[in-house]
């Protein structure tokens, strides 16, 4: 028998911003605060809840040019929705806080169409494995030796997770010499059997990131994320095969174009997609296939719990970012978050939905703004 449902009722749009426990950096940023755009969609008692990482105005681009499309859209067809909410904008256009914007509604979508099945998200997109590896990510430039070694450890000792990240690139590539300490005091922590990742975010250029590798080459890196710039892609080509260490990139990807482009150029060995950014589940789930057709992996860029159902109906994943900000943000503002112990998270089969909830206390404490649409 075919469910029917009646159209969504309301869709509430709330921003937050929490302030980081320290200043933290990286290789060409530096941040004190991060704001959450949320999205909820509510239809015959059941709320849809979906979320992005990026600036407040992701709340006015649903409020001003996505409401229309949500409110017509019927709650069972998500991808549908997520199709016109791409044709809504394309005088926008969809590069940037747009496609975020498209991703935290289709993201709450398929949350709703879940919760109205009365099934688990990763049943409705069809699961392929039970659980989800991950890797610790953080290692701020910021970060005295102190604070590194206890988040590595925390990872590597107490959470048994076999494989973290590190920040380098300080300061746009120009202290390649504390890099390599940081490089070093990484692998000391965290043992041999540890797999140590590295992110440049693209401070470097692409010699002076093959420099790096090969004066930290008996550390046995595995995975060098934006060594150069990531629209740099004949310089990620170039690293790419002059370093032993897996070379990725794609997490500001918001097309499949994008992600095409990439993969075409042999800019990488693991495609990284963030379906807070690309536009939701519906753009993950092409953008994994697109990887696929290149015999390629996908890693999921930053928000775990936003990425763990979708992960585990991923064939062709290799890991998840349990990024240390985002993990920090998701449990204090969600009710219903992921263990990482042994580095791996497990969908919660006993929920409708991803299986998280807004903690309504807890995030009115860091409400930005609040509006219906």
């Amino acid at each position: 028998m075919t469910r029917s449902c009646g159209p969504i009722e309301e869709v509430r749009l709330s921003t937050f911003e929490l302030p980081t426990p320290v200043p933290e950096a990286d290789g060409t940023l530096a941040w004190s605060s991060t704001t959450v755009v949320v999205v909820e969609v509510c239809c015959d008692g059941h709320t849809g809840l979906g979320w992005t990482y990026g600036p407040a105005a992701g709340a006015l681009v649903v409020a001003d040019l996505l409401a229309p499309v949500i409110h017509s859209g019927d709650p069972l067809d998500p991808a549908a929705t997520g199709r016109e909410m791409v044709r809504a904008v394309r005088n926008a256009p969809r590069v940037g806080t747009v496609s975020y914007a498209i991703s935290a509604v289709d993201v709450a979508l398929w949350d709703l169409a879940a919760r109205l099945s009365d099934l688990p998200l990763v049943r409705l997109l069809g699961r392929v494995r039970d659980s989800v590896p991950v890797y610790g990510s953080g290692g701020f430039t910021t970060y005295d030796d102190d604070q590194l070694r206890e988040q590595l450890t925390g990872w590597a000792e107490e959470e048994d997770i076999p494989r973290v990240k590190i920040k380098i690139g300080e300061s746009w590539g120009s202290r390649p010499d504390r890099d390599l300490a940081r490089m070093r005091q990484a692998r000391e922590t965290i043992g041999p059997d540890v797999d140590l990742f590295v992110d440049a975010n693209g401070a470097y250029s692409a010699k002076q990131a093959v420099r790096v590798m090969a004066a930290a080459a008996e550390l046995g890196v595995v995975w060098f994320e934006e060594p150069v710039s990531s629209d740099d892609l004949a310089g990620l080509a170039l690293v790419r095969s002059r370093v032993d260490a897996d070379v990725t990139a794609g997490e500001y990807g918001t097309d499949l174009f994008y992600f095409r482009r990439m993969c075409e150029a042999g800019a990488v060995d693991c495609l990284q997609v963030d379906a807070s950014r690309c536009g939701g589940a519906t753009a993950w789930a092409r953008a994994a296939a697109v990887a696929a057709a290149f015999n390629l992996d996908v890693s999921g860029h930053c928000a775990p719990h936003l990425h763990a159902h979708l992960a585990a109906a991923t064939p062709n994943l290799r890991h998840l970012e349990w990024f240390a900000d985002h993990v920090r943000i998701e449990r204090e503002l969600f009710e219903g978050t992921l263990d990482p112990s042994g580095g791996v998270i497990v969908p919660d089969l006993q929920r409708a939905g991803h299986g998280l909830a807004l903690r309504e206390r807890a995030a009115s404490e860091h409400l930005l703004d609040q509006r219906t649409a």
